[in-house]
């Protein structure tokens, strides 16, 4: 089979053929059809991720049909479209995983590649109302966008919600969800095209985090200040995000890209009563309510570009220079 195997940190992926892997008795192979690009593949190909481990093949995202059985998988999952959930051996706590939990793509092998084999457990039926690209773009981005925004933040239509970093797979797939179920949503970019493709797709109104005074034009359009905000930068714009913030409100980050957050002033935050939660993937339940809201909600993910396996670097350019609105997808042929 044909993958992209990454060899060690800082140099490019390479497109080369290996074997088709074999699965276990409680493992399936799945042959993939398209797979996506995360955050998380640039930062492992970096090196600046933990727990690396080279050579690898790259790659949480994946939908595609299911090829081959270990002999204890039900028989039923051969040949059905499946999308693959990425979160592995959460444990049995649904408020944090366990030392065991693993990402796919990491130490595993991921889906940048032709076959992929995963636990049969791993397996979702892939949502009939996608195609294999836009399934492919789902797993990772809507795993941590709906523990985000319903389970750690516990956002209801009636409450003021703000999204920064709009653009990114994630921070998107949290709009469309929230979109779903409510109005009062506003975003955060550096980049007016995407502010206003999010205003397109539903957003009440956002704001260039690159102009100064963002927060107080923020604060003026919201009508005072939002009830729960999902970050993923953290860094020194974090400090602000707490002064946006209404008394007894929330803020839920599931990243760091502006690196570590600094210059708090506890006060501000505890005189709020406010909540600052951290969030990483989630839980099989939380994907299983995922899947569930997306085929109630017909909910499409959106695609930013689509590559060969061969044009990868292509991709990962786009998310280096944050040019992406929305998920980058490698179409496997």
């Amino acid at each position: 089979m044909k993958a992209l195997f990454l060899e060690n940190s800082n140099v490019h992926l390479k497109l080369i053929d290996c074997e088709e892997p074999k699965p276990s008795s409680i493992e399936v192979v799945v042959k993939l059809k398209a797979a996506a690009l995360n955050h998380r593949d640039w930062w492992i190909q970096k090196g600046q991720y933990g727990g690396l481990k080279f050579p690898i093949i790259l790659g949480s995202d994946g939908a595609g049909i299911v090829t081959e059985i270990g002999n204890e998988v039900d028989p039923i999952w051969n040949g059905k479209e499946v999308i693959i959930n990425p979160g592995m051996n959460w444990g049995n706590k649904p408020d944090a995983h366990s030392k065991e939990f693993e990402i796919l793509g990491m130490p595993k092998n991921g889906t940048f590649a032709e076959y992929v084999k995963v636990p049969a457990s791993s397996l979702y039926i892939k949502p009939p109302h996608l195609n294999f690209e836009q399934a492919a773009s789902l797993p990772l981005a809507g795993l941590t966008g709906f523990r985000a925004l319903f389970s750690r933040g516990a956002w209801n239509a009636e409450e003021k919600l703000l999204i920064t970093g709009i653009g990114g797979g994630v921070a998107l797939t949290i709009l469309q969800f929230a979109i779903a179920v409510g109005k009062n949503i506003y975003v955060t970019s550096g980049s007016e095209e995407k502010i206003n493709k999010a205003k397109e797709l539903g957003a009440l109104n956002g704001v260039n985090y690159k102009v100064g005074g963002w927060e107080k034009e923020l604060q003026n359009m919201s009508g005072g200040g939002f009830d729960l905000i999902i970050d993923s930068a953290a860094g020194e714009g974090f400090s602000k995000l707490i002064e946006l913030s209404n008394i007894g409100g929330k803020i839920v980050f599931y990243g760091g890209t502006m690196g570590p957050i600094k210059e708090i002033i506890p006060g501000k935050a505890f005189w709020k009563q406010l909540s600052i939660l951290g969030t990483t993937m989630g839980n099989d339940l939380e994907f299983t309510a995922m899947i569930n809201f997306v085929n109630e909600n017909k909910i499409i993910p959106i695609i930013d570009k689509v590559f060969s396996l061969s044009e990868a670097a292509k991709g990962f350019e786009r998310i280096k220079d944050a040019q992406q609105f929305g998920k980058i997808v490698l179409k496997i042929d």
